[in-house]
């Protein structure tokens, strides 16, 4: 399925790109998250496991269990803090 993704803050420095468009057989966010892992490089250190690591579908927060759709848009980011 086709989706985009979008990354900001640190993730988007890292990986150079504020989005992308992909097509995948992932169908959870934990999936999708694991495919971009495989890629290597800066993806696998930006969203490593241990990272603390956010993600939203369609602009709600969620957790990787949630299930992707065809045209979702999916977004990772580290956690903010304000003050």
């Amino acid at each position: 399925m086709k989706l985009t993704i979008r990354y900001f803050a640190s993730i988007r420095e890292a990986l150079g790109q504020g989005s992308e468009a992909v097509d995948t057989d992932a169908t959870s966010l934990g999936a999708l998250r694991d495919e971009l892992l495989a890629r290597g490089g800066a993806y696998a250190q930006s969203l490593a496991r241990g990272k603390a690591v956010r993600a939203a579908l369609n602009q709600v927060m969620s957790d990787e269990a949630a299930l992707l759709s065809e045209g979702c848009e999916v977004a990772f980011f580290p956690p903010v803090t304000g003050g």
